[in-house]
C-alpha cells in the first residue's frame, strides 16, 4: 500500500487539481492537502483489494472499497473522476504487486 500511496502522491503533485469548493457547502471532513486528483483513499483501498484478493474473498473487499471510495465525493473532498482514477491506479498497482508476489513464490518452488 505504501507504493500505491507514493505513486498517488506523485500524480497528485503533477496534476495539481484543487479539491471541490462549493460556496456555502463546506467539506464534511478535513483533508491534509488541497490537492484532489486522484483520490488516495480510493487508490490505497483498491490496491489492497487487488493485492489480497487471492488470499480472501474478493467481493467483500471490493464492496467495502467501493463504499469507501463513494464516500469521498459525498463528503465534498473529491470529484467523481478523482475516485475513478484512484480506483484504477490502485487496481493496477495491486495487480503489479500481486503478480510480482506470484512470480517470487513460483520461483522458490
Amino acid at each position: 500500500m505504501t507504493g500505491s500511496y507514493a505513486l498517488n502522491y506523485a500524480v497528485k503533485v503533477t496534476v495539481r487539481r484543487r479539491r471541490p469548493e462549493l460556496a456555502g457547502l463546506p467539506a464534511l471532513t478535513p483533508t491534509v492537502s488541497r490537492l484532489s486528483f486522484p483520490s488516495a483513499h480510493a487508490t490505497t483501498s483498491f490496491a489492497a483489494c487487488r493485492a489480497y484478493a487471492d488470499l480472501v474473498p474478493a467481493a467483500p473487499l471490493y464492496g467495502v472499497a467501493g463504499l469507501f471510495a463513494l464516500s469521498r465525493p459525498y463528503l465534498g473532498v473529491h470529484y467523481p473522476s478523482d475516485v475513478l482514477a484512484g480506483a484504477a491506479l490502485g487496481t493496477v498497482v495491486g495487480q503489479v504487486w500481486a503478480g510480482d508476489r506470484f512470480q517470487r513464490s513460483a520461483g522458490r518452488r
